[in-house]
């Protein structure tokens, strides 16, 4: 299957995934069976709602759990000897919005490990893409989902 989707990470993202299916294998599928036991024995499940929810978490886990074997199969680790005078996967870009002046930093990465709330954002972002292969002091022009922007990389690490 050499069709499949790489999945560009780090190793802490990686590892991150790995604890997240163990957690799912070990801990939350054997709640979701519990729950399903527990709402046979109630009876007619034609009108179970317990049953009908617990079967959704059940499917939901599943399918959490073929989707995290694939990403950790098909993982692309990020060397961490890059070029810091280019943006690339792995690297922390701060950038400075033109005119406005306002400093952001995130550090780019994969779809997998992707966290915007931590600073972490995918490589197919606008952002992301509108940044990559771009050197320190480089004016780039954003397209966002909310309009266009002006930035200048301030640092790359």
């Amino acid at each position: 299957m050499s069709n499949e989707k790489k999945f560009p990470m780090t190793e802490a993202g990686k590892k991150k995934l790995e604890e997240e299916l163990e957690f799912l294998k070990t801990v939350k599928r054997k709640e979701v069976v519990e729950r399903i036991k527990i709402a046979r024995s109630f009876g007619d499940l034609s009108e179970n709602s317990e049953y009908d929810s617990a079967k959704e978490d059940q499917a939901f886990v599943e399918g959490r759990i073929s989707t995290l074997e694939s990403m950790i199969r098909n993982a692309v680790i990020i060397e961490g000897e890059l070029d810091n005078d280019v943006v690339q996967i792995g690297k922390t870009v701060t950038f400075v919005e033109i005119p406005d002046g306002d400093e952001e930093t995130y550090t780019i990465v994969g779809s997998a490990e992707a966290d915007p709330f931590e600073g972490l954002i995918s490589n197919d972002s606008p952002i992301a893409r509108s940044l990559l292969g771009k050197a320190v002091g480089e004016q780039v022009k954003v397209l966002t989902p909310g309009g266009e922007m002006d930035v200048k990389i301030v640092s790359i690490k």
